[in-house]
């Protein structure tokens, strides 16, 4: 008489060997009745968590298998506890992904000690956003003395600018409109946020801030819409964009090489604004599954008539060209970088 126990691991081992090994797998076998894990680097509510939130919402849909995707936020160190983790200990078996903070590569470069990871290591999946149909403004209260980016130039005419911690976005552009081009700004840190800055902006504390126009016009469409902000420069753009053609870039108010060099370096990240990425040694044909399927998402009609409904600004590139973008970062001179380091880290205000 066969035990309970032997009946139970027989049974259990004519199972196994209907299911293939991982190693002989075909993508439909290994992704069917599976659950692939987004990673967020930030809270729930932010532009990344949304924007991985739409992403969870259709790209089962175009995987081998069809497999369910969820979405689990791990903020932390302004992203870089998402890519230590992707560098060093997550899973390598194609099912955990992750949206990465799109200035988070060049801490690599910049020389963080935190920053324990290699960027053209990961396997880049794509951006829903190259900043194509973006803009990262300077803008200002429809009541601020200065009507256009000469007037920050003009004795007595200043503009305060909200920024949050050391590393965001906003911090640094504003630093670097005030050391680099010169503008008559006064840096006020310590704003969790763009809303805060806003509150703040209505309050009469702040002048301004530097956003994003997709971020201002789908958070604060009365604001943008009625014409109570105005923008003054673009940042993140080689040209002007066409619906703000009388507002210049950043880059036409500098003529020193060196200059250009370190806004180039610093506006990289733009050109990534929303990048998707599995860790290193993931194998080839799940992380081009995951590529194919990224990419056949963001030509979608459900998952188009989706983002417009989110008021998302939508330019997808693929994983190819979002690790050209890092490898451009990746051959900046040292100079160059140093310098950038130096004036982004200045704790004054």
């Amino acid at each position: 008489m066969i035990s309970v126990t032997r009946r139970a691991l027989l049974a259990s081992a004519a199972l196994g060997a209907t299911i293939p090994p991982a190693a002989t797998q075909t993508l439909e076998q290994f992704y069917k009745g599976r659950v692939i894990t987004i990673l967020v680097p930030t809270s729930p509510g932010g532009n990344f968590d949304l924007n991985a939130r739409l992403v969870a919402r259709h790209l089962g849909r175009f995987m081998p298998g069809q497999p369910g995707v969820v979405v689990q936020n791990l903020p932390g160190a302004g992203g870089l506890l998402l890519a230590n983790q992707f560098m060093n200990t997550r899973d390598r078996d194609g099912l955990t992904i992750g949206v990465m903070e799109r200035g988070t590569p060049q801490m690599a470069y910049e020389g963080d000690p935190n920053a324990r990871f290699d960027p053209l290591k990961f396997n880049w999946i794509g951006s829903l956003s190259s900043y194509a149909n973006d803009a990262y403004l300077l803008l200002v209260n429809d009541g601020h003395p200065a009507r256009s980016i000469e007037d920050l130039h003009k004795p007595g005419v200043v503009a305060r600018l909200g920024g949050d911690t050391p590393g965001s976005t906003n911090l640094t552009f504003a630093i670097l409109a005030r050391d680099l081009l010169k503008l008559n700004i006064k840096v006020v840190r310590g704003y969790a946020g763009a809303s805060r800055m806003f509150i703040a902006m209505e309050g009469g504390e702040l002048d301004g801030q530097v956003i994003g126009l997709g971020s201002v016009r789908g958070a604060q469409p009365a604001l943008w819409n009625g014409k109570k902000v105005r923008p003054l420069l673009q940042f993140g753009r080689l040209t002007r964009l066409p619906e703000l053609a009388d507002v210049p870039t950043a880059r036409e108010r500098l003529s020193d090489p060196d200059d250009r060099a370190l806004l180039q370096f610093a506006e990289l990240s733009f050109f990534i604004a929303l990048p998707f990425l599995a860790p290193p040694d993931v194998p080839l044909d799940r992380v081009d599954a995951l590529r194919r399927a990224f990419m056949d998402m963001t030509r979608d009609p459900a998952f188009l008539d989706d983002a417009r409904k989110a008021n998302f600004e939508l330019s997808p590139i693929d994983g190819a060209a979002v690790r050209d973008v890092v490898q451009r970062m990746s051959a900046t001179p040292p100079a160059i970088i140093k310098r950038y380091v130096d004036i982004v880290r200045s704790t004054k205000d």
